[in-house]
């Protein structure tokens, strides 16, 4: 193993200690005998760091994937940390875990190390999503919480989310704080292991109502539920913990013709069904839609597998379904909660929503209509709860999104919500059905109205130490060089959000950009075009998000002016997307 450095070397040294257990130190000789020395290189070159969405990597033995030491050392150094910011309050955490393989031991180890700190722990009984998780956290007053799960990712991943007291994710301080507490763990032996029984109280299927009905308050247009009652819905969990709460709301909140996608419903780790389980995937999504043209379905929808990202299947007129994208679905719920709330005389000056720096301008434009504040974050959802929680009691969020697929309607939990935006969805097709409307009506009439955008997100991945340096030599390359034109467009504006400035390319001029540092790259062309480059925080991928936009006047003219905006697209990433 002569060509691992003397860093990675030294880790390797100290998982073959008798601190580990048998297994593991025969699992990291076998990889030795075995002279695997990428996967060893891969395996033990850094620790698992807090991204954009917490611990996530490779299950596995060492000190870059997840595994009982590596989740082990992260909850001692989360409950460090808690230790030192609450030192005078009695410590509760609520800890839950998706249908991922190994996410209900590692909850459960997760809860035996917080026990073992003095800490009262809520832990679910089973599987529930990530919002849910979220929403305990405010519910029982913890100071902290932990979700097992990695999202959307292929099969072979798992992952860790941390919470603050507010259910929202880690942000500045505390996540590179905790990051420091972590490392300052040098021996397993400062890890508490010893589960203390006491300490332990299960969460049961009677939470679920508190959680339902909590929701079912922020219902807008009952009546036209009442109405649609019947409305045809397919809904798949793409094998996740979906199963274990959607139909249920969609019953409490009245629909009553709600088809599972039985091929899906069982939560399985193995994903059997699936390639990725990513509602942002047509393949992921294909089951569903094959049912919803079966019974000809008034809405399609299935959950990744924490319940957090949603995907949406709209009829055309034709009859047959179409996915749209997490821009699309936003922008349908901002301008659904937005018109019912100005119909219901319920907006105020103090209201806003939010959307992130890679999110469409659609949003923003739709809240300028009702004059509503429109808050801008980096990407990353943690960021959106962030701003609720600066704002509570001075300003009153109402809805808000990502590009990727993740919404919430109301201001119950600190995350992303795909059980609450399912809900919103039902409701929401229900009461433009009631109008003679499809979602696919609509979306024509929001473009019609403030212009058609269209987006394109292109992700290369690159795995290992060699993909991530690759990776950073990428953004380091385009700040040298960066693009004057994209696609034969003049670039008028470039936004570095790793430096906090903006560069007006024609007179050089610098402003400041008020937002946390982060490795982005923006670039505005003279029409008004946005294209991103971002290396994701949770996955080994550089994504480029561009987003264009062209004018409308009728709907008979969408193919056109849809391919001449695909051409644009194509020639702008052309210019920016070197693999």
């Amino acid at each position: 193993m002569g060509n691992l450095d003397k860093d990675t070397q030294a880790r390797v040294n100290q998982w073959l200690s008798d601190e580990y257990d048998a297994e593991t130190v025969k699992n990291v000789q076998d990889l030795i005998d075995q002279e695997q020395e990428t996967e060893l290189l891969d395996s033990f070159y850094k620790e698992l760091e807090f991204g954009t969405g917490g611990l996530r990597g490779i299950m596995g033995v060492g000190s870059n994937r997840m595994n009982k030491y590596t989740i082990g050392k992260a909850t001692q150094g989360l409950a460090n940390y808690l230790k030192k910011e609450f030192p005078k309050e009695e410590i509760k955490v609520a800890v839950s875990y998706d249908s991922r393989n190994n996410s209900q031991s590692f909850g459960h180890l997760v809860a035996d190390v917080f026990s073992a700190n003095g800490f009262q722990v809520y832990l679910f009984e089973e599987l529930r999503p990530t919002p849910m998780l979220s929403f305990a956290v405010r519910h029982f007053g913890c100071q902290g919480g932990v979700m097992l799960t990695a999202s959307h990712n292929p099969k072979e991943y798992n992952g860790y989310k941390a919470y603050w007291n507010d259910g929202g994710q880690l942000v500045a301080p505390h996540d590179k704080n905790v990051i420091t507490e972590v490392n300052a763990i040098t021996s397993v032996k400062d890890i508490k292991f010893d589960r203390n029984e006491k300490n332990i109280h299960m969460v049961g299927a009677d939470f679920d109502q508190l959680y339902i009905d909590a929701n079912l308050k922020l219902s807008l247009h009952p009546k036209a539920v009442k109405a649609q009652k019947d409305l045809k819905i397919v809904y798949s969990p793409i094998h996740g913990t979906g199963i274990t709460i959607v139909p249920k709301m969609l019953e409490a909140w009245g629909f009553t013709n709600v088809t599972v996608v039985d091929e899906q419903s069982k939560p399985d780790g193995n994903f059997p069904t699936v390639v990725y389980p990513n509602p942002e995937e047509e393949e992921a999504m294909s089951m569903a839609m094959q049912k919803g043209q079966e019974i000809d379905a008034d809405v399609v929808m299935a959950t990744d597998p924490d319940a957090d990202r949603v995907g949406v299947a709209v009829k055309l007129p034709s009859g047959e379904f179409q996915l749209i994208n997490g821009n699309q679905i936003g922008s349908l719920l901002t301008y659904y909660v937005l018109s019912s709330k100005k119909e219901l005389g319920q907006l105020k000056d103090n209201q806003y929503i939010v959307k992130t720096i890679v999110t469409s301008n659609l949003f923003a434009d739709i809240a300028k209509s009702f004059d509503v504040k429109c808050y801008e974050t980096l990407t990353g959802f943690k960021f959106i709860g962030e701003v609720m929680t600066k704002l509570l009691g001075k300003e009153t969020y109402l809805v808000g999104g990502e590009e990727s697929y993740g919404f919430l309607v109301g201001d119950l939990v600190r995350d992303k919500d795909a059980v609450n935006s399912c809900a919103f969805i039902a409701e929401m097709a229900a009461y433009f059905k009631e109008e003679g409307k499809s979602l696919y009506d609509v979306l024509m009439k929001l473009y019609l109205e403030y212009g058609y955008y269209k987006e394109k997100l292109i992700s290369l991945t690159k795995k290992g130490k060699a993909g991530a340096d690759e990776i950073k030599q990428m953004m380091a390359d385009l700040r040298a060089n960066l693009p004057k034109t994209l696609g034969g467009i003049e670039v008028v504006e470039v936004r570095d959000y790793q430096h906090s400035e903006s560069t007006d390319m024609q007179s050089g001029k610098k402003s400041k950009i008020d937002l946390p540092k982060s490795d982005v790259l923006q670039f505005i062309t003279k029409d008004g075009d946005v294209i991103s480059a971002r290396p994701s925080g949770t996955e080994p991928k550089i994504k480029f998000y561009c987003s264009v936009k062209d004018q409308l006047e009728f709907t008979s003219e969408f193919g056109q002016v849809s391919n001449r905006l695909d051409d644009k697209v194509r020639l702008m990433m052309d210019d920016i997307v070197k693999d």
